[in-house]
């Protein structure tokens, strides 16, 4: 009901419109670029999404636009074409990457960045399946298949999701895996109704990854080895290794530099961005919603989030920001409202005093 409610009203602006006059002020605006990510392709509306983003925007591969953004207006394209800088990226690298989104910009001759994570790349289950699993556990501690793991210990939570994959790529049958599910639910004391619609999914193969590199419109990025949590991780040359060794190995897979990084579920802990720094990438991308500009910080860029399911009014006015303003709006009233609500009962406290 939320979701047609808001289509509705993005309809009603692109109506009247107010998307059309974001978009012009922002191409007359210090020069931006807005970069969308999304993880699965699967979706009904991603084609006349894109349709809509080559009428509107200038879609280039995510290092270029990133340095064009630093480069001086007068040696761009920028002067001749004043349309928004938009790039399109992927995190994870799902199989549908190459199915469906790997088709569709070949087709429409568009550029789209995917960030890969190397140890799971290849793989016939989704590697956030069993993390996201495991770190939902209402236990310290679990036995399987005679081994304890310390859930506190992120090698052993590494361990056990690398066995529960095994398990779940075994599954004969969609009865196999339900009961399997429901297994390791009780296990780890997890409320089986939060993950029974988190199916895993096929990941990408290198095969895929390398015929796509040669297409020339899919680059890719990094995203540690193991999707791991950079707020999580406490051991220094733990981070330096899940950061770094991603590069090293998708820099020996893809034969050429990898400069970018993405951070897992948009953490980014005390020191990721140092360690992605020394580690060599020259950008990072974060999930924190926003444009970019020539003052952008290189190594926290923002992303707006995107869905191929999502209709193509709704992301047109969440591509110009106009619903991010609203929820900044409402953040604001409610700290207003707030701060009204603490002075009221700070004022009744001092006359409460005053009287007595």
């Amino acid at each position: 009901m939320r979701n047609q409610v808001q289509v509705c009203i993005s309809a009603l602006f692109c109506y009247i419109g107010l998307v059309k006059l974001v978009r012009w002020c922002l191409s007359r605006r210090e020069r931006s670029l807005i970069i969308l990510y999304y993880h699965s392709a699967s979706g009904k509306n991603l084609r006349s999404q894109w349709l809509y983003l080559c009428r509107h925007y200038r879609i280039l591969p995510l290092a270029a636009a990133l340095e064009e953004l630093r480069t001086p207006a007068k040696e761009t394209l920028y002067m001749r074409d004043r349309r928004p800088m938009l790039a399109l990226t992927f995190d994870d690298g799902y199989c549908d990457n190459y199915t469906h989104a790997f088709a569709l910009a070949s087709a429409l001759r568009i550029p789209i960045t995917i960030f890969l994570i190397p140890e799971y790349t290849g793989l016939a289950t989704t590697f956030w399946w069993a993390d996201r699993l495991i770190s939902r556990a209402q236990v310290e501690q679990v036995m399987f298949e005679g081994y304890t793991y310390d859930l506190k210990q992120q090698e052993e939570c590494k361990a056990l999701a690398q066995i529960i994959d095994e398990h779940v790529s075994r599954a004969a049958s969609k009865a196999d895996y339900e009961r399997l599910l429901t297994a390791l639910c009780e296990l780890l004391a997890v409320p089986a109704s939060a993950l029974l619609k988190e199916e895993p999914a096929p990941l990408l193969t290198w095969a895929q990854v390398q015929e796509m590199e040669e297409s020339g419109w899919v680059s890719f990025g990094a995203h540690t080895l193991h999707h791991a949590d950079l707020q999580r991780l406490t051991d220094s040359i733990e981070m330096q290794r899940e950061v770094g060794e991603c590069r090293t190995v998708l820099e020996q897979q893809l034969r050429h530099a990898v400069d970018i990084f993405a951070y897992p579920y948009g953490h980014i802990g005390d020191y990721g961005c140092c360690v992605v720094k020394q580690t060599g990438y020259r950008w990072a991308v974060t999930t924190l919603p926003g444009r970019n500009t020539q003052q952008s910080n290189p190594y926290l860029l923002h992303r707006i989030p995107a869905s191929a399911n999502r209709h193509v009014v709704l992301m047109a006015t969440e591509v110009v920001g106009i619903w991010n303003f609203f929820t900044r709006l409402k953040r604001l009233a409610k700290r207003i409202i707030r701060l009204c609500h603490e002075r009221i009962h700070w004022n009744v406290r001092y006359t409460n005093s005053f009287g007595s």
